[in-house]
């Protein structure tokens, strides 16, 4: 090759790689989980209705888009769990404040004695999900089951970039409602069908995730479902996905202006399929009630709930539907637009329970508390099935964002203009300090000791990550993070790191150091304001943590002044009106500084967004 060819050559390769550089970091490579397993289910199932059982058929394409040859797979039976001597029943039996869904008390009120529910199901009462055959590529595989796991032996490695094809056949019984799944939950819904197929484990940068099912929340991998569904015909269902045949089943999916599709048989079949969606749930009753509304004219929500609610709940399901369309409106603005054309809300479960397109709730609530249910749980449909961190082990990633934003949502869409959203969380979170029960956010969802720690550290402590973030780099910086989060990671399962990131590209600060204090130490935060000089002014810093620091100076001349102490870790500060000071760096102790009038009193964080443990101390006045 000539000399000009291969110079050619080399500046056709530079820039391919150019490109390749640039489109990679279009798509956040930074990701240690940029590349991700895919999934497409087709599954037919059967329902005994009078039994409680199901038979169903599943035909599952996996595509190994790892780097590497896999040997084995893992998939999730979660209904095992509810039988005695489960892990999950155990665990009930050995915590100290296990969920009181999940026990019954045999003590007192003042000396509580918990039985786990779970220990005393009855044969045809407990859930599980057994394997009959299993085969790859039309090879039977060997196969073995602990607890709520499969593990598959597979005849032949799934080579990277390859993909294989499952055929199983599984067979099923719905426990006794006893968390989130069940039949003839307290509200009477029949069957509450979340997390009950057999499903593949998620395979990600670190490894199988193929959790035990101890009681916590759930992970799984991205594709494509088809479901369809033999059940009485007496019997509503609201599922995942988009309904195929509505001229078939009716229920309120039908178009008037077509004819309906007769049908004899006892049974009706329901095809639903569901696209680009990391799970598959449903529920069914005889009794339901169907309404739906318009979002815009991309989006639809439905709603299902019991006649037999009674006429003041189901007053109250009919009047907050608008605002439900409010809330969705709020989150496409605030984080990013709803990918589906549909989400459906529902009477079932036990409590309030995201899924894909969907949530289950229980239906006797008045209608500020269908809101406030709903904004929860449909913010997660963004956090947890748009995004799909892994809520096993960064939970707070989840209930955390989720909490903040629907919490924002609420205070929008009642016009409360609280200037004190969060003060729940961090009054939860200041409880959880002084109790010495704290653990790192860092813990597995399932390895916290207990449930008390895990719900504050969650819920409060992942939502005052992001009021704080807010404080650290400004409001709009703080929005605008929240915007690119969501724009650049969906569908990917991103990390706190890929957070992390994008926040420090928007806004030019460096956060690594938040990051690492607020969820991987137990480190608090403690200022003080120590001494005021007539114009000299000593701050201490007692908490491990350290903060850039806002200041309000009140002088005797009857004005006020703000400044601004960055930390120096940070090597950049925000956007703001106040007097900018000399950086403070986080191995002195101490910072002192003069103004130039005489001081009446000194005020650290005059907004309260910093969960400072000791208010007492961050303020001085004569």
């Amino acid at each position: 090759m000539s000399f000009k060819k291969l110079s050619i050559a080399f500046l056709m390769l530079f820039l391919s790689l150019s490109v390749f550089a640039q489109h990679s970091q279009n798509k956040q490579v930074s990701n240690p989980g940029y590349w991700q397993q895919h999934v497409n289910y087709k599954m037919d199932v059967d329902i005994d209705v009078k039994k409680y059982q199901y038979n169903g058929t599943q035909e599952l394409t996996y595509t190994n888009n790892s780097p590497g040859e896999l040997h084995q797979v893992f998939y999730h039976l979660y209904f095992n769990a509810f039988q005695p001597g489960s892990e999950m029943d155990i665990r009930l039996q050995n915590m100290k404040d296990p969920d009181r869904r999940m026990v019954n008390n045999i003590g007192t009120e003042d000396a509580p004695k918990y039985q786990s529910r779970i220990a005393l199901l009855k044969p045809n009462e407990i859930g599980y999900v057994k394997v009959l055959s299993l085969t790859q590529d039309g090879v039977e595989v060997a196969f073995k089951v602990e607890g709520t796991i499969l593990q598959v032996f597979l005849n032949k490695p799934i080579l990277s970039e390859e993909s294989t094809v499952f055929k199983m056949k599984f067979e099923g019984q719905i426990p006794v409602q006893i968390r989130r799944s069940g039949r003839n939950n307290m509200e009477g819904v029949a069957w509450t069908m979340t997390q009950w197929y057999p499903k593949m484990a998620e395979y990600d940068y670190q490894g199988w995730q193929a959790h035990a099912y101890i009681g916590r929340e759930f992970q799984g991998v991205f594709g494509d479902f088809d479901v369809t569904l033999h059940i009485d015909k007496k019997y509503v269902v609201a599922a995942s996905g988009y309904i195929q045949n509505p001229q078939e089943v009716g229920h309120g999916y039908e178009d008037v202006s077509k004819p309906m599709i007769k049908n004899k048989a006892k049974k009706l079949t329901w095809h639903f399929k569901a696209p680009n969606v990391h799970d598959f749930s449903w529920a069914a009753d005889p009794d339901y009630i169907h309404d739906k509304i318009a979002v815009d004219t991309a989006r639809t929500l439905h709603f299902f709930y019991k006649k037999s609610l009674g006429k003041e709940y189901r007053k109250n399901w009919k009047e907050f539907q608008p605002k439900a369309v409010e809330i969705m409106q709020y989150f496409n603005k605030h984080i990013g637009e709803y990918p589906y054309k549909q989400y459906s809300i529902i009477q079932g479960g036990d409590g309030g329970m995201e899924y894909a397109m969907l949530t289950m709730i229980t239906g006797k609530r008045s209608y500020g508390s269908l809101a406030g249910i709903t904004s929860h749980e449909m913010a997660h449909m963004w956090f947890q099935h748009i995004l799909a961190t892994n809520e096993s082990t960064v939970p707070w990633m989840d209930e955390g964002f989720t909490s903040y934003i629907s919490d924002k949502c609420m205070d929008a869409i009642f016009n409360k203009n609280s200037k004190e959203i969060f003060k729940g969380s961090y009054n939860s979170y200041y409880y959880l300090v002084d109790s010495g029960k704290q653990e790192p956010l860092t813990t597995h969802g399932d390895r916290y000791k207990s449930n008390m720690a895990y719900g504050i550290a969650s819920y409060s402590m992942g939502a005052l990550f992001l009021n704080q973030l807010e404080y650290i780099i400004g409001k709009e910086n703080l929005e605008k993070s929240l915007k690119k989060y969501f724009d650049d990671f969906k569908f990917t399962h991103p990390t706190p790191n890929d957070f992390k990131r994008v926040a420090e590209r928007v806004s030019g600060i460096q956060l690594e150091w938040y990051l690492n204090e607020w969820t991987q130490t137990t480190h608090t935060i403690d200022y003080a304001v120590t001494s005021v000089l007539d114009k000299k002014i000593t701050l201490k810093r007692y908490g491990a943590m350290p903060m850039p620091i806002d200041i309000t100076i009140q002088y005797t001349d009857g004005t006020s002044e703000d400044y601004y102490i960055p930390l120096r870790m940070m090597r950049g500060q925000k956007q703001t009106k106040a007097t900018k000071l000399k950086n403070w760096a986080w191995a002195v102790p101490s910072y002192t500084f003069t103004v130039s009038k005489t001081v009446k009193s000194v005020e650290i964080d005059p907004t309260n967004r910093m969960a400072d443990i000791d208010k007492n101390n961050n303020v001085f006045s004569f």
